[in-house]
């Protein structure tokens, strides 16, 4: 079972990691995580565009920004595939497809500031996906919705920091763009989280 619920979860977060073209986190690696590695062979870099200064507050932003989106697109896959919830099917389609658009979006801020993007889930990431890949029916619900909760709060503290404080005018108007988006994720998935609890 748990070798079915890895190649589930590679299946769903291959193309997504694909698409960042970064390179793997420091982070530990271990059998599940090794599944997840993008191609290391590129890396998000174009010549005569403005550098982001390595280590900014704004690079650390566009790290936790891309993991939350591949976070995202991956488990609302998962969910598309295992939940009969229809409220629950629906919000997964629109993370897919939302999250799929920003991410496209971050990519190409990326290429434009020198940025290499995690090609990657980081340990905390990945391990919440792997846990939740172990479930099914109800089980598997109630962790989806939960996890969609807390992830949108972060996500959303997350934008309206950048927004509010960061440097690079870009990565700041990213922010501002999708704070909204993240905000009316929130407020749908705190509406289910709230009817499933009944």
């Amino acid at each position: 079972m748990k070798k079915i619920n890895l190649l589930l979860l590679a299946g769903l977060f291959a193309p997504v990691l694909q698409a960042c073209h970064g390179t793997t986190n420091n982070g530990n690696t271990d059998s599940t995580t090794a599944v997840h590695k993008a191609n290391d062979s590129t890396q998000l870099k174009t010549a005569d565009t403005a550098k982001v200064s390595s280590g900014s507050d704004d690079i650390q932003f566009a790290d936790k920004a891309a993991i939350a989106g591949m976070t995202e697109v991956g488990l609302g896959k998962m969910a598309i595939m295992r939940t009969s919830n229809q409220k629950i099917r629906e919000f997964a389609h629109m993370m897919v497809a939302d999250h799929g658009k920003t991410n496209t979006e971050l990519i190409e801020i990326a290429k434009k500031k020198n940025i290499t993007l995690p090609g990657m889930l980081d340990t905390e990431h990945q391990k919440k996906a792997d846990s939740i890949g172990k479930l099914s029916g109800t089980d598997f619900a109630r962790a989806y919705v939960d996890a969609m909760v807390e992830g949108h709060k972060k996500a959303l503290a997350l934008m309206q920091n950048e927004a509010a404080n960061g440097k690079d005018a870009d990565l700041k108007a990213f922010a501002a763009k999708l704070a909204p988006v993240v905000q009316m994720h929130l407020d749908a998935i705190n509406k289910i989280h709230s009817e499933i609890k009944k």
